[in-house]
């Protein structure tokens, strides 16, 4: 009988670390997707900080 090993996690690893946040749905056309989807592609970045730097930087109200 095969057992199954459970990974362990290494010790310089926090896992009771919790953050703050809030998930939200955004719907997109297919053209502002694959601009947004490019826009990452070309720069390297990640939708989700390309999208949190957008979010920061609206005016303040």
């Amino acid at each position: 009988m095969n057992k199954i090993g459970v990974p362990k996690v290494p010790s310089f690893v926090t896992t009771n670390k919790t953050w703050p946040v809030k998930q939200i749905a955004v719907n997109l056309t297919v053209d502002e997707a694959q601009k947004l989807e490019k826009y990452c592609e070309q720069t390297g970045r990640k939708l989700t900080d390309v999208i949190k730097e957008l979010i920061q930087g609206l005016p303040k109200t």
